[in-house]
């Protein structure tokens, strides 16, 4: 990902052919590492050096912006799909890497921003991301050919998603090195074996709740809904009393801000993932065993909690310092224990690799709890836990 200050100005007072595409490509990096929240046009329009009243004539405004440079960069996705379509049996995995990698911040704009388009803009999206996973599941088929359709698509999901994973961290490796290993992990997803999923949805987390009845807990209850649907900038004190049940005033009866309510839910989600890390270190001395159980408890947490997941990923950033820097500090700490387990697994391989894969396997299982799928709960599971074994080589050798 570039950095803002890597961005190539042109000179003020120039016209460049290419203005509109220059555009395009400094919003795509400002949303990415901002958020769209945090972007104004006035920040796109200094990034190519041109005026704001320059910028409306290419654009009508900020969601017309996003909306354009989301569908620039799934434009590349649905290119190299199509390609691996018409060669199922080639290799598809480091063309799926190469584009990931050219276009690193594709993941952030698809799982944060894309929730700020207006309706229609929402639904083309989600038609594009849909062709795209059904493409790459016929490519699936084809290699794999007993693959009920069920499995493939959980598998192209999976793998976009491995593939997406790097736009979460800023880890590098020198090329072809960085390709090859993102294109060996999108290759473990792809030919994975998956238990067949049952016909019957089942999902515990949407039937026969308990109301609880503390206030406070009613308040974060249904604030991280909201705050996972719309994003925390858009949500407001008012939505949450309204969703509660009360006045938008009772709220800061137990939080003083809005922020604080974020950062409770966050910290609940960092200290949920850390005693259950704990608790396994305490009973297991070994380091195979303890990483498949930090897998399947992830998987359990991921799934019971998909709206928690959602703003562990993407509302973080809305923290003031120095919370966001202790948010950031446990989510990178709770990941350099798995890299720790897993070097003491593959004592060979390199600290950079180890965590680009255990980052890849994390985010495709965040990835699936908060992507809607027809697959029995249990199944589900399953396949996630036995998924990211296999990337994380954690069979006997």
């Amino acid at each position: 990902m570039v950095s803002e200050s890597e961005l190539i100005r042109p000179a003020r007072g120039t016209r460049p052919s290419n203005r509109r595409q220059l555009i395009i490509d400094a919003a795509v990096d400002l949303f990415t590492q901002r958020g769209y929240a945090e972007v104004a046009m006035s920040d796109v329009a200094a990034a190519v050096a041109i005026g704001p009243s320059a910028l409306y004539r290419h654009f009508r405004g900020k969601q017309d912006l996003l909306a354009v440079a989301i569908d620039h960069e799934l434009a590349q996705f649905v290119e190299v799909v199509q390609a691996c379509a018409t060669d199922p049996h080639g290799d598809v995995t480091t063309r799926l890497a190469t584009a990931v990698l050219d276009h690193r911040g594709v993941g952030v704009l698809w799982r944060r921003e894309a929730r700020n388009l207006r309706p229609a803009d929402a639904a083309a999206f989600r038609a594009s991301a849909r062709r795209i996973a059904e493409t790459l599941s016929g490519v699936i088929r084809e290699r794999r050919p007993s693959l009920a359709a069920t499995q493939s698509d959980l598998l192209a999901w999976c793998a976009m998603a491995a593939a997406n994973s790097v736009s979460f961290h800023n880890l590098s490796l020198p090329e072809p090195d960085f390709t090859r290993i993102l294109a060996q992990l999108i290759s473990v997803v792809i030919d994975a074996e998956i238990p067949a999923p049952r016909d019957a949805i089942e999902d515990a987390r949407d039937t026969g709740r308990l109301e609880i009845q503390s206030r406070r807990e009613m308040i974060l209850t249904h604030a991280v809904p909201l705050f996972a649907a719309k994003g925390f900038a858009a949500v407001s004190v008012d939505d949450i009393g309204a969703a509660t049940g009360i006045t938008g005033s009772s709220v800061y009866n137990h939080f003083d801000t809005k922020t604080d309510i974020l950062a409770a839910a966050i910290t609940r989600g960092d200290e949920w993932l850390r005693i259950e890390m704990h608790r396994t270190f305490a009973h297991t001395g070994d380091p195979r065993k303890g990483l498949a159980e930090l897998l399947t408890g992830y998987c359990t947490f991921a799934l019971d909690n998909p709206r928690l997941m959602q703003i562990l990923i993407s509302e973080t950033g809305h923290l003031p310092e120095p919370q966001r820097h202790r948010a950031r500090s446990a989510q990178y700490t709770y990941i350099t224990e798995w890299v720790h387990l897993l070097l003491r697994i593959h004592p060979t391989w390199d600290a950079t690799p180890t965590r680009i894969r255990v980052q890849a396997a994390l985010t495709m299982i965040n990835d699936a709890a908060i992507t809607p799928h027809r697959w029995h709960r249990h199944s589900l599971d399953a396949a996630l836990t036995g998924i990211g074994a296999q990337m994380l080589a954690l069979a006997e050798a």
